[in-house]
């Protein structure tokens, strides 16, 4: 792959040959990408994007590329980074391919965690090489995120004859590639969903309460133990787990289920449920004794009805 020859992927067996890189949807991850692309010796060329904070970011991270539409970005790279949102990839690609905008031996990569280059397969019919790399890391859309690249683990799918050079441009930009079949794409999306975007909104939550309980610096206080929290689950799995409901503390997980009822009824379900997935694996796992399993379910299912505890696990009329 190179600029007078960009259709054979062979040549990136070792490492791909220094490429125009363009950018279609100046989001949070399209400059990051780009610019540390830039670092291993590419050279982005056209970005485009539509909000002002799209601006903004390539200003930032990728000074003195022009903006231009996304047509146009596709004329001058022979890159070209595709990173809109997943439910905006379809058409995009679908349009690029129907106006001829796509050109043959032009690599075409989008960073969707959801699809594979099946999506990308009207860019394919004519003539580009797909490649779907999706950087399994969440982006702030500053400078930060070209050096959280590094050591991050990427999502790979790639026709075989592509894997090499598709793992390169990872290696390239600092990154670890993570080979994912095609049918495997959704499933390995949701996992990360489950464990980055919800463990943002369980922090968030935790914050909120902390305060309403009076502590002044919930960050500082949670950050040691969440750090502790998540070293050992990594390290460790199920047998992690620690708290009232891998222990059955039934009248515990009762009180709290009180408590937040009175201050954040908006956060019950969110603790129910997670409870409950919590009960199920310590039951799983041989940490939690069935014989104060059935106590503790019993509290979590009543968890969902339309009184309040009293601290005891009965529950009372509104």
């Amino acid at each position: 792959m190179n600029a007078t020859a960009p259709n054979d992927p062979l040549e990136a067996r070792d490492r791909p040959a220094r490429l125009t890189v363009g950018v279609v949807g100046a989001g949070r991850v399209g400059p990051a990408l780009a610019a540390s692309l830039q670092l291993a010796g590419h050279r982005p060329v056209a970005v485009s994007g539509v909000s002002d904070a799209s601006v903004r970011r390539a200003a930032a991270l990728l000074p003195d590329v022009p903006m231009v539409p996304p047509a146009e970005v596709l004329a001058r790279a022979e890159l070209v980074l595709l990173t809109v949102p997943d439910d905006a990839l379809p058409g995009l690609v679908e349009g690029l391919a129907e106006t001829g905008a796509v050109r043959p031996g032009q690599l075409i990569v989008h960073t969707s965690g959801r699809y594979g280059t099946g999506v990308l397969d009207p860019a394919l019919r004519a003539g580009a090489l797909p490649l779907a790399l999706h950087p399994a890391m969440t982006f702030t859309g500053t400078t930060v995120d070209v050096q959280r690249l590094a050591g991050c683990s990427f999502g790979v799918t790639a026709p075989e004859e592509l894997r090499l050079a598709a793992e390169a441009l990872v290696i390239e930009m600092g990154g670890e590639p993570e080979w994912i079949a095609e049918e495997s794409r959704p499933l390995y999306h949701a996992a990360l969903a489950l464990g980055a975007n919800h463990l943002v909104t369980l922090v968030a939550q935790s914050m909120e309460l902390l305060r309403t309980a009076g502590v002044t610096a919930p960050d500082r206080m949670l950050g040691p133990l969440l750090g502790a929290a998540l070293d050992n689950a990594l390290r460790s799995g199920d047998a992690a787990l620690t708290g009232p409901v891998a222990r059955g503390d039934a009248g515990t997980v009762a009180a709290h289920i009180g408590e937040l009822r009175r201050h954040a009824p908006q956060a019950v379900a969110g603790y129910v449920a997670m409870a409950r997935a919590t009960a199920d694996r310590a039951l799983a796992h041989g940490m939690l004794k069935p014989e104060l399993a059935e106590d503790l379910l019993g509290v979590l299912a009543d968890g969902n009805g339309p009184g309040t505890t009293d601290g005891t696990g009965s529950q009372e009329p509104r």
